[in-house]
């Protein structure tokens, strides 16, 4: 039985809270969350809410923190140094943990030294990043001698999505309040910039590398409501982000991303081009929320065979839960 707590009780949370709870070989021994409103609550998942880690009980006996507060390493590292103290194993929702090695080069070499030490893994983990657009490329990649360039793109109706993730690509705003609060680097995909570095990094493409980003709001044409958010004629229906890794005078790596409320044919694609050349494309794309769910979920049983430290996506022989890890 491994035994684990959720830190962070939003819809994301919540939903891996949930699904681990259906698992017969997790138990979930606390639940935290920072919201006053959720304090004593046990939310369905039998353990009641506490504000913080040092208000659980001191004898939880935990294995695993399955952690989903925030999306910036900054921010979240605190909470994730306390974890790693308490001699736990950390799967992350975080997007910048995800592959953190260039961005915050030197918060990754603090967290692994410090997760090394405590013999445990620390790992950034979901479906994006985490997996449709980066494990998942890599592994295709893996039938290939050699890949010279890739094209990814992903497209996704932001109405089937959570609230937060609504908010998250500007979805209601106007394109001036667009404009003002990207400009801080709080509007877009969390997690695009990491996912082009690992690519980036499976193809063997050197480390002086540059990325260059366009974000820009798409407007609606027409009024559009979602179960969040009313959003009319001019306004800020969501995003469209592009991503290039540039290095030694090429492009190997494009990223496209298209995440607004109504946008048509979702899907995700990927163009592999070099030894050989294929196009794989999934219809309809992979649902977020729920695929963000499965991938922690599935991470559970693995990560404490991970080599003690800060480890990727890359290092995880990922398989649904429902299929045996060991015989």
């Amino acid at each position: 039985m491994i035994r684990v707590v959720q830190m962070g009780l939003g819809p994301i949370g919540l939903g891996i809270a949930a699904r681990a709870a259906r698992e017969s070989a997790i138990e979930i021994v606390g639940a935290v969350d920072s919201d006053p409103a959720l304090e004593g609550k046990e939310l369905g998942i039998g353990v009641p809410v506490v504000p913080s880690l040092d208000a659980l009980p001191a004898d939880t006996g935990a294995d695993v923190l399955l952690h989903s507060t925030g999306s910036f390493l900054a921010e979240t590292a605190e909470q994730l140094e306390a974890a790693i103290a308490r001699g736990w194993h950390v799967v992350s929702t975080c997007e910048e943990l995800a592959y953190p090695f260039y961005r915050h080069p030197e918060l990754a070499a603090a967290l692994g030294e410090r997760a090394r030490a405590g013999g445990v893994a620390l790992l950034g983990s979901g479906v994006n990043p985490g997996f449709v657009m980066d494990k998942f490329i890599v592994t295709l990649m893996a039938a290939c001698e050699r890949v010279d360039s890739l094209r990814v793109v992903r497209v996704l109706d932001a109405a089937t999505r959570r609230g937060p993730f609504q908010k998250k690509i500007g979805a209601g705003m106007s394109a001036g309040e667009f404009e003002k609060i990207s400009a801080g680097g709080r509007l877009g995909h969390i997690g695009l910039a990491e996912s082009a570095h690992m690519l980036a990094d499976a193809m063997g493409v050197g480390r002086e590398r540059e990325l260059q980003r366009e974000l820009r709001p798409v407007l609606a044409e027409r009024e559009i409501v979602t179960d969040h958010v009313r959003v009319e004629p001019g306004q800020v229906a969501g995003v469209h982000e592009e991503l290039v890794v540039v290095a030694a005078g090429e492009k190997p790596v494009r990223m496209e991303l298209d995440m607004f409320v109504g946008a048509p044919d979702p899907r995700d694609a990927v163009s592999v081009r070099g030894s050989q050349a294929f196009d794989v494309e999934i219809g309809s794309g992979l649902a977020g929320d729920e695929g963000t769910v499965a991938v922690v979920i599935s991470c559970v049983p693995l990560v404490a065979s991970l080599a003690p430290g800060l480890r990727t996506m890359l290092d995880v022989p990922l398989a649904p839960t429902t299929v045996p890890h060991r015989r």
